[in-house]
């Protein structure tokens, strides 16, 4: 049973208890009998007897608060995300929100913490309007309306805006015990990190392109991995940039390692330095497309995780995205902690991961699979390559492909994810589907934090129309096939009445 449930029997209840206690108003007799202190005393306990379920019902009712709200798109309600952090909390945190009295946006941001302040009593909620209380937000360094300060066990962050999910994101921020470090590893042709651009390469069995499929060169000044990064940011990690080829090895500070398709391919060193930082424990999110050869000891890396990774293309005609059989998508997935709440993500160009017996103290979970329809077949990568393929491209087979797997080591802790794409997690893809619900909740998972509910930052993304294959398709006909026959119909019977 519900919560609102819960509370709404509590508020019926109170109804009850008022209507029981007029109802015994009623029927008590008037005592006209006695004079005096008797007749005093019998008044008074009348009345402090009513006084007493009044009070005794209202502080039931007020520990048992109900919100009902009316509007169809429940706009006066927190989401469920931000509901689940709140009522989660075991440590106390304060949240004052300065609000702008004139804007309906920072009103109802003002209701919805005050929502979230019945909900649980760990959480203590002032909403304040700075016109009439300037001092105060002076007191708290807030110079924008709209703004909410928490505090909790010393610490303090400010987050501007009207989105209840923020301020969750912000709670959970505040009482996150230790900076996480996301290093995005560069110096190959990675997706820039710091690159906000939307322009992003596609890389086919039939060729790398840009959009329209008609370039055979790879140029990398447009694409990047920004809205990842700043997606992190807001949730509370410390993303970097590290060049591997520069290095001994990877720094210790790096939680969790991020390669977003790379170009060329790794030098030896940087391949034994990444494993050496698996085998201390670390945890790497490898995404790795058919633009990327895999030089002889990374293979060894990737076969001692129970994976290797082909030189072909994922074609699926049953489960794919619009009308590109090219572009897999994936609406079903493995139970993992991984996947829990993951709706469909796309791949735009994915190579399949083979899985191989892994060795003792390795555990490999396969992720995401094509459907059984999908097949595959060799692609030849893009541009002269000086060191040879690790391995020669699989023979084109037909059947269920995996698109990403989970490594998990049992005796050395190491955590590895592997995906055979890293378009999908590009600033061009990342926003749509559940794309970057599936990044996010991966790299929760490295950094051993998918404990937390999941809250996905808000990515402005511009307004687009998205059609299933049969829309289009009804369209075309629309207009390629019906306006045109209709305007020679009108024209012949035009015609035909003036001969």
């Amino acid at each position: 049973m519900s919560r609102d449930l819960v509370n709404l029997l509590w508020f019926g209840g109170w109804l009850v208890a008022v209507a029981v206690l007029f109802a015994v108003a009623l029927r008590l007799p008037l005592d006209t009998r006695r004079r005096g202190a008797l007749r005093g005393l019998y008044v008074w306990g009348i009345v402090a007897a009513a006084v007493a379920v009044v009070v005794v019902a209202n502080a039931a009712l007020m520990r048992h608060d109900v919100h009902i709200d009316l509007t169809r798109e429940r706009t006066f309600t927190p989401s469920m995300a931000t509901e689940e952090v709140v009522a989660g909390l075991t440590r106390d945190v304060t949240l004052t929100y300065f609000y702008h009295a004139r804007d309906d946006a920072g009103r109802r941001a003002k209701h919805l913490v005050e929502v979230l302040g019945r909900r649980n009593p760990r959480l203590h909620v002032r909403t304040v309007d700075p016109d009439r209380q300037p001092t105060l937000a002076q007191t708290y360094g807030v110079r924008l309306y709209n703004a909410a300060v928490i505090e909790a066990e010393g610490r303090r962050i400010q987050v501007a805006g009207t989105d209840d999910v923020d301020i969750a994101i912000g709670i959970q921020r505040v009482l996150r015990q230790r900076v996480t470090t996301v290093c995005f590893m560069e110096g190959h042709g990675e997706y820039p990190s710091d690159n906000f651009e939307f322009h992003t390469h596609v890389e086919t069995a039939h060729a790398h392109s840009h959009g329209d499929k008609s370039s055979a060169r790879v140029e990398m000044e447009g694409h990047g991995a920004g809205r990842l990064r700043r997606a992190l940011e807001a949730l509370g990690f410390e993303a970097r940039k590290i060049i591997t080829a520069m290095l001994r090895e990877i720094p210790p500070d790096c939680a969790i390692v991020v390669a977003v398709n790379p170009r060329t391919t790794y030098l030896p060193a940087e391949s034994e330095a990444l494993a050496a930082y698996l085998d201390r424990g670390g945890a790497a999110l490898l995404m790795y497309d058919l633009g990327f050869v895999v030089e002889p000891r990374l293979a060894a890396l990737l076969a001692r995780l129970g994976l290797r990774l082909e030189q072909q293309a994922i074609v699926d005609p049953l489960d794919h995205y619009a009308t590109d059989h090219e572009t897999v998508a994936v609406p079903v997935y493995e139970a993992h902690p991984v996947t829990t709440r993951v709706a469909l993500t796309f791949y735009p160009g994915v190579r399949p991961l083979t899985l191989l017996p892994p060795p003792p103290g390795v555990r490999v979970t396969p992720l995401a699979l094509s459907s059984k329809e999908s097949f595959s077949r060799a692609v030849t990568p893009v541009g002269a390559r000086a060191v040879p393929m690790a391995a020669s491209p699989a023979p084109t087979r037909t059947g269920r492909h995996v698109v990403a797997a989970a490594v998990e080591g049992t005796t050395t802790p190491f955590r590895v994810v592997v995906v055979g794409d890293g378009d999908f997690a590009s600033n061009s893809f990342l926003p749509y589907m559940a794309n970057s619900d599936f990044v996010l909740s991966a790299i929760r998972w490295l950094g051993r934090e998918d404990q937390q509910t999941r809250l996905r930052p808000a990515m402005p993304v511009p307004a687009m129309v998205l059609l299933t294959k049969r829309q289009m398709q009804a369209i075309f006909l629309v207009v390629e096939g019906l306006l045109p026959l209709s305007a020679v119909i009108v024209g012949g019977v035009v015609w035909w009445k003036r001969r």
